[in-house]
């Protein structure tokens, strides 16, 4: 496996992962933060977005802390996301991964960030807090 070297950022807010039905429309608050991720499915309507913006009747998982690999990659870079989510699974910590053609976004809950953190650190990655 190709190991790289990365530098990720974490961002300061909080996040939720949501799931609404397949069919309902995208709502205006989905978007409305700096990140957000929306993805449809035949089974669902998938939001991912600061938690202080989805209202309390919405089916989530809050709690989530993001970490962004800085810079740009290209598509024929190999192995990124193995080399952040094995460190991370030998601690113990689940993610959540968003990728944009760009980079790629981790999250991670929020009582698990300082291990996280940790981890990536003890495997050869540089964390921005």
């Amino acid at each position: 496996m190709t190991f790289h070297q990365l530098t990720l950022i974490v961002f300061s807010e909080l996040f939720a992962v949501c799931r609404l039905d397949h069919n309902a429309l995208i709502p205006s608050w989905a978007s409305a933060g700096q990140l957000f991720s929306i993805t449809r499915t035949t089974d669902e309507l998938s939001i991912v977005c600061p938690q202080s913006l989805i209202p309390d009747a919405i089916r989530c998982e809050r709690g989530w802390r993001c970490l962004r690999v800085a810079g740009t990659m290209e598509f024929s870079m190999v192995g990124v996301v193995a080399s952040l989510s094995k460190p991370l699974a030998e601690a113990g910590i689940g993610i959540f991964v968003i990728s944009t053609f760009d980079t790629d976004y981790l999250l991670v809950k929020e009582n698990d960030l300082e291990k996280a953190v940790d981890a990536l650190r003890a495997a050869g990655h540089a964390v921005e807090l």
